[in-house]
């Protein structure tokens, strides 16, 4: 899993009905793109993630071709 500040950490809910939480990378702590990654959730929260396989990284690019 690799990234850039600025793409977004979806991690998926794990039971039935529970919602994907969402939140931007704001600093990349490992090599290459690599984790752990920094986060901030919308409530402005803010973290240390190590992503696991329930977790998906939305980059930048991928996010600005699906508005056109």
């Amino acid at each position: 899993m690799r990234a850039t500040v600025g793409d977004k950490l979806v991690q998926h809910g794990r039971v039935v009905g529970q919602h994907d939480q969402v939140s931007e990378i704001i600093e990349v702590m490992g090599q290459e793109g690599n984790p752990p990654y920094r986060v901030r959730f919308p409530d402005g929260h803010e973290a240390v993630m190590s992503p696991g396989p329930d977790c998906q990284v939305r980059h930048k690019e991928e996010r600005q071709k699906q508005h056109y």
